[in-house]
């Protein structure tokens, strides 16, 4: 009882009013600093809470039209007229549920979904969206199907005091159908999904594979490539300074020719193998085009290989927009500086993929000699080598 005096109290609808109220002008006064702050014309902004004040409305208006019918209908019968068929009412109500129910999975297919990220930029994406349509395909015939069938024999089969309801307790054979016919059609996702993923992630490393190592930390992505060798030094979270980010072990001969890079830069259709580390919390390496995500874990490192197969530049042509470019994104929510943690991923021609690696800084920097006591040795110069680096230690 308590609990109604509530709901019927003018206090909680005034209590309403004044949230949409204060909701509405605080979102709009963020928008105006926003706005001023960017020199753009300023507009009402749709936060979550104005979702949540306009749920609240909405349930109001439901409320009160609810009592409108209410009142309505103890009208008539004090009047002693036919009093409103409530089961009518109510089967109305189920099918124009239905029909703007069908409405906004329409508009999410046609407008939201033309959001949907263009083709797979990777020979296993095309995979995955393989077998992501697939299973996407089958749950909305089943959604759709589903969801006309209940509210549909909702507003059919509604209360009618001219028919009674016929017992059906059970049925051995319906049972037995939509139980094992989901069980084979979720057996067969489950195996499909299962191999699928078993070729992408069961891979070893083989020669001719480019071994880049990409370290997370908060907020900002390390990136180290292998010299002429090919072959990437050793790492040790020990070692990371302020010079060594990346904590490289120079103990290890192919630490000397490792490179560091800003951009991701990766030559098409060679196998990449991103070597992945992180420094403080977990981390995910997100590449969305490539259609990559794997957990960047202290402690734990791990691997993923992809083999990219449409350029930059080609992508920009298909997409008709000049400025595309790939993104390696965290897909944690690793701290404040989490939306900032981006770097650029350009796929390149091999030709340019060369050129570009030839201008790159050596991750062993002046400043990082300093730091762990590298010096020049006297000794005579062999002519396959300019000089040559002593540790003092």
């Amino acid at each position: 009882m308590a609990f109604r005096k509530l709901l019927n109290s003018k206090k909680l609808l005034s209590l309403f009013a004044m949230l949409t109220l204060f909701g509405t002008n605080v979102l709009m006064a963020a928008e105006a600093a926003t706005a001023a702050a960017t020199d753009e014309k300023p507009g009402v902004g749709l936060g979550p809470l104005y979702y949540v004040l306009l749920f609240f409305v909405l349930c109001l208006v439901v409320a009160v039209v609810g009592k409108i019918f209410r009142i309505y209908d103890l009208t008539q019968q004090i009047q002693g007229k036919k009093a409103l068929n409530w089961n009518n009412i109510m089967g109305i109500g189920f099918l124009l549920f239905l029909i703007l129910g069908l409405i906004g999975a329409y508009w999410e297919f046609t407008v939201q979904g033309a959001m949907i990220l263009p083709e797979a930029a990777s020979i296993h994406g095309v995979k995955t969206d393989e077998m992501f349509f697939i299973t996407f395909g089958i749950t909305v015939v089943v959604f759709v199907v589903t969801q006309i069938l209940l509210f549909g024999f909702v507003f059919k089969y509604k209360h009618n005091a001219a028919r009674k309801a016929y017992y059906y307790p059970h049925n051995n054979t319906i049972e037995k159908i939509w139980t094992i016919a989901p069980a084979i059609v979720l057996t067969v996702l489950v195996v499909f999904g299962f191999f699928t993923w078993q070729s992408i992630t069961n891979s070893v490393n083989t020669k001719g594979d480019l071994n880049i190592e990409v370290t997370g930390h908060q907020f900002a992505w390390e990136i180290r490539y292998p010299g002429k060798d090919q072959v990437l030094g050793k790492s040790n979270f020990k070692l990371v300074s302020g010079a060594n980010k990346v904590g490289v072990n120079f103990k290890d001969k192919n630490s000397f020719d490792d490179i560091t890079a800003d951009t991701i830069v990766i030559p098409v259709r060679k196998t990449i193998r991103l070597n992945i580390h992180a420094q403080d919390v977990i981390h995910s390496v997100y590449m969305p085009h490539f259609r990559v995500q794997l957990n960047a874990v202290p402690g734990l490192p791990t691997f993923f290989k992809f083999t990219p197969t449409i350029t930059t530049k080609e992508m920009q042509t298909k997409l008709d927009d000049p400025k595309f470019q790939y993104l390696l994104y965290c897909n944690k929510i690793c701290g404040g500086g989490h939306y900032n943690m981006q770097k650029i991923v350009r796929v390149v021609t091999e030709a340019e993929y060369q050129q570009w690696i030839s201008q790159q800084k050596p991750y062993l920097s002046d400043q990082l000699k300093k730091d762990l006591k590298f010096a020049e040795t006297n000794e005579p110069k062999k002519e396959s080598e300019n000089s040559r680096l002593a540790l003092n230690n």
